[in-house]
């Protein structure tokens, strides 16, 4: 029998015995004492929001998480619009907020100077300042923003994207600035301007690192040492931000003692968190949408529906495109009423921008969650089998081609299968939203655009060239309208005509389409 070891306790040891031999060798490795436990109690908790913004300065970049009102550090917002010192400003978000809520506090204060997001939506108030020339804006597809920050936290200064490419943004066409009288009297600073490079044959743009200054995050659970969860949806862009700038606040519903959070659960570890305060402000919705309680009756099916509304019509024959089993990206619009008229036997894995798979109907009034809301801010639910992920993920799967089909409205779409679904210059600024990122990937990700075939004044939608900014070049598969399905050749530049509606002639098509088309030889009906 060998001889026994006594081994120090507090020591790696590895044992390696040679071939052929009996003897062995013994490594011992003496590591660093255990810090002090005393090190591991330092806290990060500040006694208030305002205490804790006290460092933030004039000129400085605001990271702001948040998709619409989920997740957005509304405590801490509140206690910057009340730093009268405090100005010009530059916000970096998603969107700007929604009535008095989110960084609209901030413009109206006089702080903001700037703002770099994705999405104005329906914010009459900051369109009208960007128009008249009273704020700087610079619009960024969903996916590049979030990816811009965490590319900066993470030591990247710049990277290549499919997204925007052959676009406005590539040119730096949409305006960041016009002059002190408004759109009508000119540009004071033009957009930036993209490096492109080929890839592989495909088009890619240079976007760089955005680097922020100070980043209020909102936390569902903090522990002492600043490590945080985020609850549902609300992990959207916060992830991302708290990993970037120089100095990172995180208000929190809920902050707990060090030890108390599960290792396996925390998504931010503290090291990249500096401040952590107890969020006061109440969280807010955007859109409250609601199914009738189980058992409800009265008002008309889907089916009934169907005869008075163009829409709806349209909507059906796009599910129609749809096979069981599908990971599929409904937008806003037509896009949303697909999922009424699905096949039997078919079932979708939905997927939403701001972070959900398996995205389920309108909540009952009692199942409302502010932390559970859709790309369109409403309320929604989680199926069985659903997962949550932040908006890196997010546009991680939808750039990266794992999306089956995405499903879209336009403004219009050309011949060629350009898109343009975003801006009426001078008039109508929504934003880009993640339009440009889910057809930044056409040949993994089979985009539909699902629309009426004419404007409201009557112009065709479907042209030989889109005459709007585009949203995606040659992005386009399929395009169906009340009247007719077209399939798209992108690669040649052509349309052909696959089916009309009941009672639609070809001439009529015809009349109101902008370019020309071919007519296949298997022509069917919708």
């Amino acid at each position: 029998m060998g001889p026994t070891l006594l081994l120090p306790t507090h020591s790696t040891q590895i044992f390696r015995r040679c071939k052929g031999l009996t003897s062995f060798r013994l490594y011992i490795r003496h590591y660093a004492t255990q810090p002090d436990s005393s090190a591991l109690q330092r806290k990060k908790v500040w006694a208030s929001a305002d205490a804790a913004v006290q460092d933030v300065k004039s000129g400085d970049i605001v990271l702001s998480g948040g998709f619409g009102l989920c997740g957005t550090p509304e405590t801490l917002i509140t206690a910057l619009s009340r730093r009268n010192d405090v100005h010009n400003l530059t916000a970096v978000s998603n969107n700007a907020g929604s009535s008095d809520l989110g960084l609209v506090k901030l413009m109206k204060s006089g702080q903001l100077d700037k703002l770099i997001i994705s999405y104005l939506g329906g914010n009459k108030y900051l369109e009208r300042m960007y128009l008249d020339g009273k704020m700087s804006l610079e619009l960024v597809p969903q996916g590049t923003l979030v990816e811009r920050m965490r590319a900066y936290g993470a030591g990247i200064p710049a990277f290549f994207t499919p997204t925007g490419a052959s676009t406005t943004v590539e040119t730096g066409g949409i305006p960041i600035r016009f002059k002190a009288s408004g759109f009508k009297e000119g540009i004071l600073i033009p957009g930036n301007k993209k490096e492109y490079r080929d890839f592989n044959g495909k088009r890619y743009i240079m976007e760089p690192a955005i680097a922020g200054d100070v980043a209020f995050i909102h936390a569902w659970k903090a522990d002492e040492a600043g490590n945080l969860m985020f609850r549902h949806v609300a992990n959207n862009y916060n992830n991302a931000m708290a990993r970037n700038a120089q100095l990172v606040i995180a208000e929190a519903e809920e902050i707990v003692p060090i030890g108390s959070l599960p290792p396996n659960a925390v998504h931010v570890p503290g090291i990249f968190v500096d401040r952590v305060v107890q969020a006061t402000e109440p969280k807010g919705f955007d859109i409250i949408a609601t199914a009738p309680p189980p058992g409800t009756t009265g008002g008309p099916s889907p089916e009934e529906l169907l005869e008075k509304s163009t829409r709806r019509r349209i909507a059906k024959r796009a599910a129609q495109e749809l096979r069981d089993g599908f990971y599929v990206n409904l937008g806003v619009g037509i896009p949303t009423l697909v999922s009424e008229y699905l096949r039997p036997g078919v079932k979708i894995w939905l997927q939403s921008e701001n972070g959900i798979l398996g995205m389920g109907p309108f909540p009952t009034e009692d199942q409302v969650d502010p932390d559970i809301t859709n790309a369109g801010k409403e309320t929604v639910t989680l199926l069985p089998g659903a997962s949550i992920f932040d908006s890196t993920d997010s546009f991680g799967m939808i750039r990266g081609g794992h999306m089956d089909v995405a499903i879209l409205g336009a403004m219009q779409v050309s011949q060629a299968g350009d898109i343009a679904n975003f801006m009426i210059p001078g008039k109508l600024v929504k934003g880009i939203g993640g339009a440009m990122d889910l057809v930044s990937n056409p040949d993994k990700t089979k985009v539909i655009v699902a629309m009426e075939h004419c404007a409201k004044d009557g112009a065709p939608k479907i042209m030989q060239e889109c005459s709007l900014p585009l949203t995606g070049a040659r992005a386009v598969s399929q395009i169906i309208t009340e009247l007719a399905v077209f399939n798209v050749d992108r690669s040649d530049g052509f349309l052909t005509l696959m089916e009309v509606a009941k009672g639609v002639t070809v001439e009529e098509v015809q009349a109101k389409t902008a370019c020309d088309f071919k007519v296949s030889d298997n022509l069917g009906q919708m």
